[in-house]
């Protein structure tokens, strides 16, 4: 059954200050709290990855300096985020490993699946049905170094599973909501994996009540290796300082923005190593939450948020071995 929320010596605590406290509670302290993020993965034992993407009216207004939307800027991350999963499972072969899942649920004019293939029947899909069908494949055009101190434009096929929509309103209750059963039922049916992790990406005005409570819910999930995990990434376009994985709310004036980073879970060890080593400057106890961010800032919150979906069979890939489900290695780098 849920915990409740409580108030302990005059202090309110989070969702995320409760689930700690409650796993102390279990015997489990704060240091077991976060070792417990070390599952293996591979076919028999796969990740989930949930994206909440906000598809609201709001989404159309630019975003910072990067000159397009923030709904542009959104769908390219996540298009770039699952075709880079697609060629790290296949290795550039043709065969494609299935190390995790994912599912995209978008909300604003209407909530529920957009990855393409996807359906409030099967909300979710692994990687190999991803691979094998995108909503179409674009043709762009991108300037690369030639080699000589100059650039050259050449023409690249790349996969688009998740178009940008801008209108409606934010229900991200409801998003959070619909998110809880599927989420739910994939813990029960993986009770050996990693936790899931959800990741939810908005410009933070949620129009149909406070979704803590419903975030609090998605935290009590869980697998044997712990908690689901659930980091926010909040869109705005003003130009200032970002705020990058805190571990205080202070310097937050927004309170939409205080709001998504409560509702955020602390960073396990793996992803706070993956944070410093872009030299993100991260210290235990930082959050998966992002604030004011650009796009290339945006794209690494996304690599990291995932990075501890790094398949650890794939070593054997990369080895040149033949069984994908073998013994854990040292982790490759990942998507």
């Amino acid at each position: 059954m849920r915990d409740q929320p409580e108030c302990v010596g005059g202090h309110i605590y989070s969702g995320v200050q409760l689930l700690v406290r409650n796993a102390g509670r279990r015997g489990i302290n704060e240091q077991g709290w976060y070792a417990m993020y070390s599952a293996e993965i591979n076919r028999k034992q796969p990740a989930l990855l949930m994206l909440l993407v906000d598809q609201s009216f709001s989404m159309s207004e630019p975003w910072g300096q990067a000159g397009g939307s923030k709904a542009e800027a959104l769908s390219t991350a996540v298009n770039n985020l699952l075709g880079n999963a697609v060629l790290l499972c296949s290795k550039g072969g043709e065969k494609i490993y299935n190390y995790f899942e994912v599912g995209v649920l978008g909300y604003g004019p209407a909530t529920g699946p957009i990855l393409h293939g996807a359906d409030r029947s099967r909300p979710v899909l692994p990687v190999q049905d991803i691979a094998n069908n995108p909503r179409r494949v674009d043709t762009v055009t991108r300037r690369v170094p030639d080699g000589a101190g100059g650039v050259v434009a050449i023409q690249q096929q790349m996969p688009v599973w998740v178009d940008p929509v801008a209108d409606g309103a934010t229900p991200m209750v409801d998003a959070f909501s619909q998110a809880e059963p599927v989420i739910a039922a994939w813990c029960a049916a993986h009770p050996s994996s990693f936790p899931p992790i959800v990741i939810n990406v908005t410009d933070g005005a949620s129009t149909d009540g406070d979704p803590t409570e419903a975030a609090i819910r998605i935290h009590d999930l869980r697998t044997d290796d712990g908690a689901a995990l659930v980091f926010n990434l909040h869109l705005t376009g003003l130009i200032s300082q970002p705020v990058i994985f805190p571990n205080s709310a202070a310097g937050l004036t927004d309170p939409n923005a205080r709001m998504l980073f409560e509702m955020s879970s602390p960073l396990p060890p793996s992803m706070l190593e993956a944070a410093a080593s872009m030299n993100y400057p991260v210290q235990t106890g930082s959050r998966g939450f992002l604030y004011n961010a650009d796009a290339a800032m945006v794209i690494d919150f996304l690599d990291i948020g995932t990075r501890a979906v790094t398949p650890t069979g794939l070593k054997e890939l990369t080895d040149g071995g033949n069984s994908p489900d073998g013994p854990a290695g040292d982790r490759p780098e990942t998507f």
